[in-house]
């Protein structure tokens, strides 16, 4: 018997962009728990290597910010790619001197009966401010403006808010005292950062309540009626959209900017709906 959604309990931004992208794509691997029969992206090969390196890439940060030397992990970046990322990252002026750094940092909040959970790159704080700072290793940069939509843009500045007082001394932050930029390894001098304020958390907050409800009222999960979608997903070969993945360098194609971007490397390691 295939779980029902009104018996699962966490929700994250990649659950909900899923849905939001393909209901069925949510059914499919949030709910019944498939395989995935195709591969995201072609070359195949080239899509798997580059996964594997955004991980050691945020692995790598994830160690710097703990305090180990950079010296210390030098010899860790076992890539051109890597090697050449870490090399920006270590040149960035990201202003980080006199802030409080929490790396890898998970927060969740309850939403009725089920818990919204995010794992941020880095939450750096002072002064009753935040800045939120996502690494994203992908090989084009996408417009500010599609950021911006993505369900991840608005998730984790709502529950920062939300659910982020344990970092600023029981108090939560005031909406605008928050920020989230994105970190560009390819494009270092290219960051993409949005503010925020208490209208944009109560349009996302009222956003992000809804969609789970309707996901959890939902008896039926079709198919996107935009079929660009089915060209990376994984489960195309399921639902009759194509055997053939499309090439992930494609040009003038936002969806193309990160391969296999289903696997969320914010959220490594941590299993959520």
């Amino acid at each position: 018997m295939k779980p029902s959604p009104r018996a699962l309990l966490d929700f994250s931004q990649s659950s909900l962009q899923d849905y939001v992208d393909c209901p069925r794509r949510f059914q499919l691997r949030y709910l019944q728990h498939m395989e995935w029969p195709a591969i995201a992206a072609e070359p195949s090969a080239e899509v798997e290597s580059r996964l594997k390196e955004g991980l050691e890439f945020h692995r790598l940060v994830h160690q710097h910010l703990l305090g180990i030397p950079p010296g210390e992990l030098e010899n860790a970046a076992d890539s051109p790619h890597v090697r050449a990322w870490w090399a920006n990252y270590r040149a960035a002026n990201l202003h980080l001197e006199g802030w409080s750094l929490r790396s890898e940092l998970t927060l969740q909040s309850m939403i009725g009966a089920h818990r919204l959970v995010a794992k941020y790159d880095l939450i750096a704080c002072q002064d009753g401010r935040a800045v939120i700072y996502d690494w994203k290793t992908w090989a084009r940069r996408p417009t500010n403006e599609w950021l911006e939509n993505r369900w991840q843009t608005r998730v984790y500045r709502a529950l920062l808010v939300k659910g982020g007082a344990v970092l600023n001394g029981g108090r939560p932050f005031p909406p605008e005292a928050v920020s989230m930029t994105y970190w560009f390894a390819e494009f270092p001098g290219e960051p993409a950062s949005f503010s925020y304020d208490s209208l944009r958390l109560e349009r996302d907050w009222s956003a992000i309540q809804g969609l789970i409800a309707e996901i959890v009222a939902r008896e039926s999960f079709p198919l996107t009626e935009d079929r660009r979608r089915c060209r990376f997903c994984v489960y195309r070969s399921y639902c009759d959209r194509g055997e053939r993945a499309a090439e992930w360098q494609e040009p003038g194609d936002e969806e193309s900017a990160a391969p296999g971007e289903d696997v969320d490397v914010q959220e490594w390691g941590v299993t959520t709906l």
